[in-house]
C-alpha cells in the first residue's frame, strides 16, 4: 500500500521573472513500513520536498496523496523532526514528550503514562524530570522521536535530525533509529545527503538532482535487516556507496 505518493509535484518560490523553480515534475511513492532517503547535494530540494509532504507548503503543480487522501495541509497523521533541537526549554522532558497529547486535550494521567513509556523505549526515562538543556545534542534527538512517536503518527518526516552531532554520536543515533524503526514498523521519509547515512538506514533511496530539483533515479537497498555499523565495510555496502557516489557527481557534473 502506497502511504505517500507524489505525483508531477514542481514548486516555485516567488512571482514572475524573479521566481525560483525548487522542484520540477517529481514522482515518488512510499510504500506501508519503508525507510525511504532523499538523498543529494544542498539545492536540490530535499527539504522542500518533505515540507510539501508534510503539509507545510503546497505545491505550485501536480498532487499529493497521503494515505489514500489528497494532501491539502498538515495532517494529524504526520510526525517532523528537524535538525535544530525544538524541545521547549522551560518544559521538563516528560511535559515535551507528552505536550502534543496535552494539547489534544488527553487527560493529565494518560498523557504523562503515555510520555513515561515512550521515554522508557528511548532510553530517557530517568531524566523525565530533567530539562532539555541538561541534555546532550543525541539525548535531545531522542526527545524529538519520542515525542513525534508519543502522537502514533502514520508517517514520520525527518530532515537531516543528526547533521549537527558529532560523529560518534551520530552513529549512535542512526542504530537507535534503526531499532526504532524494526520494533515500530513505522513509515520514514529521512533527508540527508551523507551517502553511508543514507545506505545505512534505507529501505529505498531517491537520488535528486539540483537546480531545479528532479527525480534522477531510485535505488533499493538490499541489505538485510538488523545493519550494524560494521556493515559499513561490507562488499555490498562498498558497492553501493560506490555507484551512490558515482551518480551524484556525474549528475553534478551534467548539471
Amino acid at each position: 500500500m502506497n502511504v505517500v505518493s507524489v505525483l508531477d509535484c514542481s514548486k516555485s518560490f516567488g512571482h514572475g521573472p524573479n521566481a525560483t523553480l525548487a522542484l520540477s515534475g517529481v514522482d515518488m511513492e512510499v510504500v506501508d513500513g519503508e525507510l525511504m532517503v532523499l538523498l543529494g547535494p544542498s539545492g536540490c530540494g530535499k527539504s522542500t520536498l518533505l515540507r510539501l509532504v508534510s503539509g507545510l507548503e503546497t505545491a505550485s503543480s501536480g498532487s499529493l496523496t497521503l494515505l489514500g487522501e489528497p494532501l491539502d495541509g498538515p495532517h494529524p497523521e504526520v510526525g517532523m523532526i528537524f535538525q535544530t533541537y525544538t524541545s521547549f526549554p522551560w518544559l521538563t522532558i516528560e511535559d515535551n514528550v507528552g505536550f502534543g497529547l496535552k494539547l489534544r486535550g488527553v487527560p493529565t494521567q494518560e498523557w504523562k503514562q503515555s510520555a513515561t513509556e515512550m521515554l522508557e523505549k528511548v532510553g530517557l526515562k530517568e531524566f523525565k524530570s530533567s530539562y532539555p538543556g541538561q541534555l546532550s545534542g543525541g539525548m535531545q534527538q531522542r526527545v524529538a522521536i519520542a515525542r513525534a512517536l508519543t502522537m502514533s503518527p502514520k508517517v514520520l518526516l525527518m530532515d537531516e535530525p543528526f547533521g549537527a552531532l558529532d560523529a560518534l554520536t551520530r552513529v549512535e543515533m542512526q542504530l537507535f533509529l534503526l531499532d526504532i524503526c524494526q520494533r515500530e514498523k513505522m513509515t520514514i521519509i529521512f533527508v540527508t545527503h551523507d551517502i553511508d547515512e543514507a545506505i545505512l538506514l534505507a529501505d529505498r533511496i531517491t537520488i535528486l538532482s539540483p537546480h531545479p530539483g528532479r527525480v534522477f533515479d531510485t535505488v533499493s537497498v538490499e541489505i538485510p535487516h538488523p545493519r550494524r555499523i560494521e556493515d559499513t565495510e561490507e562488499p555490498a555496502f562498498v558497492s553501493l556507496r560506490h555507484r551512490l557516489r558515482s551518480a551524484i557527481f556525474s549528475m553534478k557534473a551534467s548539471a
